[in-house]
């Protein structure tokens, strides 16, 4: 499934975060996403940034109309077209000026706010007991229950052994 580059990397980019170990570097994190930091985070953002992560999981665990129009309402949103690096005309959601946890957060509540109006099925936590990952269904019939082959294996081999019992 194709997804607007709000609703797909964006949505993509609060699912790499909700999943990052909690000590992880969030720079390291966002660099290697592909998300081009411009500055660094003082310890300040880095807190804010981490009770974001925080609010995001919430979303994953129960994705609701009234949770994302929280969580847009407390960014700095204010859209505007970029043509930055030759690309061709697309939407920023913060102002690259912006310190970088506040570009994160206006990223991200974009991103799973126009997932949730295009496919609100598609935001997903993994169904394995125990495991607490989310992910983003890109799934061609987007029935996706679980965050990667292992976990649906390890279900579904254990529900073999009891069937089979």
């Amino acid at each position: 499934m194709h997804f607007n580059p709000y609703g797909g990397s964006a949505a993509e980019l609060a699912a790499l975060l909700v999943n990052a170990e909690p000590g992880a570097d969030l720079i390291r994190v966002l660099d290697e996403f592909g998300y081009a930091p411009i500055t660094g985070l003082d310890a300040a953002q880095d807190a804010r940034l981490r009770e974001w992560i925080r609010r995001l999981d919430e979303v994953f665990a129960e994705p609701t109309v009234a949770r994302l129009n929280g969580l847009l309402a407390e960014t700095t949103t204010r859209p505007y077209i970029s043509t930055h690096d030759g690309r061709a005309p697309h939407l920023h959601y913060a102002w690259e000026g912006d310190p970088m946890d506040e570009r994160v957060k206006a990223y991200t509540a974009a991103g799973l706010a126009t997932l949730f109006c295009e496919a609100p099925g598609r935001i997903g936590r993994c169904s394995r007991a125990g495991c607490r990952m989310v992910f983003i269904d890109t799934s061609r019939n987007g029935r996706r229950r679980f965050c990667s082959t292992r976990c649906s294996t390890r279900v579904h081999v254990a529900e073999h052994r009891r069937r089979a019992v």
